[in-house]
């Protein structure tokens, strides 16, 4: 039996350091040493990946809104469709993911949520990204905004539904998206985000002092910045503007050269900043898969020259990778991969609560990692120890 498995002749990005020229050694799932290759020992019972330095080790990506991947759909309410979400992640650098949810009936939300508590229960996938909780996206939205999100299914934020909810999921709820502006809003956002839940506006028409008052009672997240919601103008900022201006305010970003134009990118990474801002990629079911057309929330969706689109051309989730993001984000902004660090995997962790486990390449943490090669393509994928990707090898 092989006793640690190490990694090296890397550029390693530490939560604080970069080890050039280094090596990290992983033992039970865990993070045991890093350094340079100049300390560098191992057994003969050890199993060592050798690369060079032009290779680059990041911990692994963050995805806090993803709804499906690989024909798979968090709404399908199968702990099947999670673990095939859970196996396809890692090809992309994704280690950890928040099991997103759309706007649907009472019911379908409810059975959705009953399955991502069984998933965990019986740990129904040890080879995959870890599903670390659940994006409960709508259906505590505002019909102007809807984008992709079923009008009908559409409901006023509730504060006893959303409880009853969270008990269903067995508290694995992490994030909320909602819109403030509507009736309870207000008093939905305060009441939610004391019991440890991310409050994120989104598919929202809130203006600009409904926002702020909603800061007040601790609203902190912007779900997927720029699209449904209220446009910044030069006398109402609205959702995007109140986004940009805040500090209080993290921000998710679609990434992909269609839900938001390169130099809006640009303009927002300037302005907040990469300590403000979390990548993800809000894939659909048909990321992974060629053109063709698929079902979201019940809905036709046809995937053709890199858009996902309802029928009325709406853009309907994405079917971005999350390693195409970050190259993306370098493409756009300049960013380095210190920048990346924080936007793919420190930013999402601490946001969602599992920052005391993983998000870093710290040692005593989850070896949650990626290696990119110098055209940052991923080459390696390491969750909690265990190799779920390799270029070359077969999973």
């Amino acid at each position: 039996m092989r006793e640690n498995l190490f990694i090296t002749n890397v550029e390693i990005y530490e939560e604080m350091n970069l080890t050039t020229n280094g090596f990290i050694k992983i033992h039970d799932g865990k993070i045991a040493e890093v350094g340079s290759m100049d300390a560098f020992k191992c057994a003969e019972t050890d199993t060592v990946l050798d690369y060079t330095n032009e290779y680059s080790l990041l911990p692994g990506f963050i995805d806090v809104h993803i709804h499906g991947a690989n024909g798979a759909d968090t709404m399908d309410n199968s702990v099947e469709s999670l673990k095939v979400i859970a196996e396809y992640l890692p090809r992309e650098g994704t280690t950890s993911f928040l099991a997103t949810t759309i706007t649907q009936s009472e019911d379908l939300i409810e059975e959705a949520l009953k399955q991502t508590a069984f998933y965990k229960e019986v740990k129904a996938s040890n080879l995959g990204a870890d599903m670390a909780g659940v994006h409960l996206e709508g259906p505590f939205i505002s019909d102007k905004r809807a984008g992709a999100q079923p009008l009908h299914h559409i409901k006023e934020p509730d504060i006893e539904l959303f409880n009853q909810w969270q008990e269903c999921s067995n508290h694995q709820i992490k994030v909320v998206t909602m819109a403030p502006e509507e009736t309870n809003g207000l008093a939905f956002v305060e009441e939610v985000q004391k019991n440890s839940v991310v409050v994120s506006i989104g598919h929202s028409d809130a203006t600009y002092p409904v926002i702020v008052e909603a800061i007040d009672k601790g609203l902190s997240h912007v779900t997927h910045l720029y699209n449904g919601m209220r446009g910044l103008h030069h006398r109402e900022p609205g959702v995007a503007g109140a986004a940009i201006a805040h500090s209080e305010l993290m921000v998710e970003m679609i990434v992909d050269g269609v839900h938001i134009h390169p130099t809006v990118v640009k303009s927002t990474y300037r302005a907040k900043g990469a300590d403000e801002i979390i990548l993800i990629t809000d894939a659909m079911r048909a990321k992974g898969l060629g053109e063709g057309t698929y079902d979201l929330g019940g809905q036709e969706v046809k995937v053709e020259n890199g858009k996902a689109l309802l029928a009325d051309g709406t853009l309907a989730g994405s079917i971005v990778k999350m390693d195409e993001a970050v190259r993306n984000m370098i493409a756009y902004t300049g960013c380095s991969l210190r920048d990346i660090t924080k936007m793919t995997a420190v930013n999402p962790a601490k946001q969602t609560g599992i920052w005391d486990n993983t998000g870093s390449i710290t040692v005593g943490k989850d070896a949650d990692l990626v290696l990119l090669d110098k055209h940052n393509q991923v080459v390696l994928t390491i969750c909690k120890g265990h190799i779920a990707f390799q270029e070359g090898v077969e999973s």
